[in-house]
């Protein structure tokens, strides 16, 4: 487990700067990486003829303002609905639209020295199962591998993607418990998720061969807490006041 030398943690974009763009959007991701985060995150769902999309939600109610759902589009149509989340945003990304798995592969190598997180979503994996989503992801990223972490609350499917790829992986925990400790110690996974909320009180994390990352951390308190319990991660969308609160603490 490496640890920061500059008395703060690493940060990682939550679905890209979500607070300012529609979030698992290239513009999100692409404004994180300008603002000089070197880790993003992002969420992957299955169309219905099994392309992967950068897509959070199993439907398309919060960022379209529509009923469908991902999994009974094929990508073509998903392709064309705006998903600029116009409850937030109104209209002013109205010609967004969801990127594929693939255009993140295409885009990565143009972002010098950033890492994506890629979280497997576990509707997908229970709509088409895990063999076909390991395929479908894995064939996406091919050739960028090195750039990339899976990740997942379904502990298999990223153990699955370990062998298949030889990618890094990190397990997002659903619960902060001896049970999934001895899980995490069984898989040594090179990174563990958490929420701050998780998080036991005033303790320190779980040591291993794994690194720490917690979210969802939006102050600069939280992070440097989350640090001292032994977290090399902080994960948040609120990207340009993280960045602006962690350039300052270097200053003083």
């Amino acid at each position: 487990m490496q640890r920061s030398a500059l008395g703060l943690p690493e940060l990682i974009a939550h679905r890209g700067n979500a607070a300012e763009f529609p979030e698992n959007t290239l513009e999100a991701l692409a404004s994180a990486v300008e603002l000089g985060v070197r880790y993003v995150e992002l969420d992957v769902q299955l169309t219905a003829d099994h392309v992967p999309a950068l897509f959070h939600d199993s439907n398309l109610v919060r960022v379209a303002g529509r009923s469908e759902c991902v999994h009974e589009l094929n990508w073509q149509q998903l392709a064309e609905i705006p998903v600029g989340e116009p409850t937030r945003f109104g209209s002013r990304f109205a010609d967004v639209r969801p990127p594929a798995l693939h255009a993140l592969a295409e885009a990565l190598p143009g972002w010098h020295g950033v890492t994506a997180f890629v979280e497997i979503k576990r509707s997908s994996l229970r709509r088409f199962g895990q063999e076909t989503v390991v395929e479908k992801v894995a064939a996406a990223l091919h050739g960028v591998l090195d750039h990339c972490v899976w990740i997942s609350f379904d502990l298999p499917c990223v153990e699955a993607l370990r062998r298949t790829t030889g990618a890094r992986i990190g397990w997002v925990l659903e619960r902060y418990d001896e049970v999934s400790l001895r899980a995490a110690q069984a898989a040594q996974p090179e990174f563990l998720f958490t929420d701050v909320e998780r998080m036991p009180a005033g303790a320190a994390l779980w040591p291993g061969p794994w690194d720490w990352a917690i979210y969802e951390v939006q102050d600069l308190v939280t992070a440097r807490r989350c640090l001292e319990q032994g977290a090399r991660f902080v994960e948040t969308m609120t990207v340009r006041s993280m960045v602006a609160a962690f350039a300052g603490a270097r200053q003083d």
